[in-house]
């Protein structure tokens, strides 16, 4: 996002108050995150799975597309998982036409680690012949609304467009060839990796902040967590410092607002399976 968007003074001497007396704008605790909702399957006839999420009025919309292409040298019995994310003008005044900026690489990155971290998906389910051909899916996050928090809600909209995804059933000519299939057969997740971001307010920790709280934040690092509980990834983000002894108490506290979203997010996945 532009530099240009700053935070007044007395807006943050607002919020910092605010988070000296325990409290926070719009009312919630400082380890409380904002209403979350779950549009699945949203696109059916141009993606192979999609999904929308609305984490308080942060709004982004995944999909994914299925290619049939080449594995990497040292992977070629694996198919291939890439991640993009867009941040354009729609979403917010501040944000930039053009190639993909920091902020949109770096959202693509921390999720894709998530994902890629967990195993999620058993990759070599996604070969079809060992060192020609595999499935490559192609994760693509395009914020329709930023009001802070894009990485968690971006690693929810992936995990749910990757739910509702189904990919081609193949079939190999008498050339060894792959042909395409009208049928499909929708796609296996071992396992719902979340992300949590923690955010560092001076003294205070938040999670799942709006803008203006997003703004004045010294720094922030990210957790991804697996449905045990492990810690899958890390990022951490800001010029701020976060000395060891407070990475312990940061990660339970994250992993405590993990179970939350995935529990909101497996509920999603629950009632569209029922509804289809």
């Amino acid at each position: 996002m532009s530099d240009d968007y700053v935070v007044s003074e007395i807006e943050k001497d607002y919020i910092l108050t605010l988070l000296d007396q325990g409290k926070r704008i719009g009312g919630r605790e400082k380890q409380e995150h904002r209403p979350i909702k779950f549009e699945l399957n949203f696109v059916e006839t141009k993606a192979e799975g999609s999904a929308i999420v609305t984490l308080g009025e942060t709004k982004i919309i995944a999909g994914v597309k299925a290619t049939l292409g080449s594995p990497f040298p040292d992977t070629p019995d694996s198919g291939v998982i890439t991640t993009s994310a867009e941040l354009s003008p729609i979403a917010s005044p501040y944000y930039e036409s053009g190639p993909p900026g920091d902020d949109a690489i770096e959202l693509a990155r921390v999720t894709d680690r998530a994902i890629r971290e967990s195993h999620c998906i058993d990759l070599s389910k996604l070969c079809i012949v060992p060192g020609k051909y595999v499935w490559i899916l192609f994760i693509d996050m395009y914020v329709l609304n930023a009001d802070g928090n894009l990485i968690d809600a971006a690693t929810l909209a992936s995990l749910a467009a990757l739910s509702t995804t189904k990919i081609p059933k193949v079939k190999l000519n008498e050339e060894g060839e792959p042909e395409v299939l009208e049928e499909k057969e929708t796609l296996e997740l071992d396992h719902y990796p979340v992300t949590v971001t923690s955010y560092k307010i001076g003294k205070h920790r938040i999670i799942d902040p709006i803008l203006k709280e997003e703004r004045i934040a010294d720094c922030r690092i990210t957790f991804g967590f697996d449905e045990g509980g492990h810690i899958v990834s890390a990022q951490k983000g800001g010029i701020g410092v976060l000395k060891p002894d407070e990475l312990i108490p940061i990660a339970k506290e994250c992993l405590e607002v993990s179970k939350s979203y995935r529990a909101e997010l497996l509920k999603a996945i629950e009632e569209f399976k029922k509804g289809n």
